[in-house]
């Protein structure tokens, strides 16, 4: 029987030109880490892949943007001329050519944001959402939830009031002093306020943020704080342990009352694999921007999922990353939520159209080609030194 002819149709390649990075700068919101941010640090960095179709997708990066251009250096040979249509065999080539050169640092973050670009332009090219390209949309909406820094007890009123009058109706409190004084009556007060402040119909998170430089407190701590939590309804622990203390993790996930979440310092699925396997986490929390990008990110979800371990991404980074937290959220099932930064001018100020709540407080999740946002050029403009290789066809 002779082939349909649209079933002989077949796009042609779209060979990747050059990779550009834009370090951000100026206006990274607090991250309550013990050496803060400050102006001249860059600790996010956007992507753009051009093509010789005139197609540029959009990516973004979990690190300083100059170790972003650097890393574009060295990876330049092996993506120049490929196929710009094919990320999930591009960026696996990217990782398989430079184990030796720092796997899971730099360049796997690095790989993170030309792999989102990729799949930006496979979206763009095909005229699909990179969430239908992924197979297909569970749901259209979802419910960020808005992640802040603690204060004092006294002041964490005014940090989620204004956030809360936006319309959202999930938060994370993480960092600050809690865990940082040895005063288990200063953690309690906090949680305290803050569900007080947010009322019993809102949902709280708990990031005492362990991955910060010479956490001080150990699994004793974290067992005797998830007892404190579950107290105040408490949705999850996260990083409630140094990142590496796997034993300490099985054994809080075993004994605590409320859900032990975590994972987003680690990197590329082989990192995640013992995690999972061991019970560490009942919800792993892998960043899109970190990871290896929306072909690793995927592979996780699902490693994830076949041990019954909920998936929920981490998202402390740009409205890029936003875009590829929720055409992820829309391709698995079970998703419900995502991480915003309350505050970041890196998310609410660098699109054309703004993320904007529903009267539930939800995102729309966009069924648009590819990521289904757009960047404003003035906006990104004011954050990075020059912006104009972003944006050149």
């Amino acid at each position: 029987m002779p082939q349909h002819p649209e079933a002989r149709s077949t796009l042609p390649p779209v060979r990747i030109r050059s990779i550009v990075a834009a370090p951000l700068f100026g206006e990274s919101p607090k991250g309550g880490w013990s050496a803060e941010i400050r102006p001249e640090d860059s600790i996010h960095a956007l992507i753009a892949v051009h093509t010789d179709a005139g197609i540029t997708g959009y990516g973004s990066v979990f690190t300083d943007g100059r170790l972003v251009q650097a890393g574009l250096q060295v990876l330049e040979p092996l993506f120049r001329g490929e196929n710009a249509l094919q990320p999930e065999r591009v960026t696996e080539k990217l990782h398989q050519n430079t184990f030796w050169m720092g796997r899971g640092g730099t360049l796997t973050h690095t790989i993170s944001g030309i792999d989102i670009a990729l799949w930006d332009i496979l979206g763009k090219a095909t005229g699909l959402s990179v969430g239908t390209l992924l197979g297909g949309r569970y749901i259209d909406k979802v419910r960020p939830y808005c992640s802040l820094l603690m204060e004092m007890p006294e002041r964490m009123h005014d940090v989620v009031a204004p956030y809360k009058a936006r319309g959202f109706k999930a938060f994370k409190i993480g960092w600050g002093p809690f865990g940082r004084t040895n005063d288990p009556g200063l953690d309690r007060a906090i949680i305290a306020a803050t569900r007080e402040a947010l009322g019993k119909d809102v949902q709280l998170f708990v990031d005492p943020g362990a991955s910060d430089a010479h956490w001080p407190q150990g699994l004793k701590w974290a067992l005797r704080t998830a007892e404190m939590l579950a107290d105040y309804q408490v949705g999850w622990f996260e990083e409630a342990l140094k990142p590496d203390a796997i034993d300490d993790f099985c054994t809080l996930r075993r004994a605590s009352p409320v859900p032990i979440a975590g994972g987003e310092v680690l990197t590329r699925r082989q990192a995640f694999q013992p995690w999972l396997a061991r019970g560490a986490f009942d919800i792993v929390q892998p960043d899109v921007t970190k990871v290896g990008g929306i072909s690793e990110q995927r592979r996780i979800v699902w490693m994830a999922q076949d041990f019954g371990v909920r998936y929920v991404g981490h998202g402390w980074n740009t409205a890029l990353g936003v875009a590829a937290d929720l055409q992820m959220a829309t391709a698995f099932p079970n998703v419900d939520l995502v991480e915003f930064i309350g505050g970041s001018p890196y998310v609410d100020g660098i699109l054309r159209e703004p993320f904007a709540l529903d009267a539930d407080g939800l995102l729309d999740i966009p069924d648009r080609p590819g990521l289904g946002v757009e960047l404003d050029p003035e906006g990104v403009a004011r954050y990075t030194p020059d912006a104009r290789p972003l944006f050149a066809a």
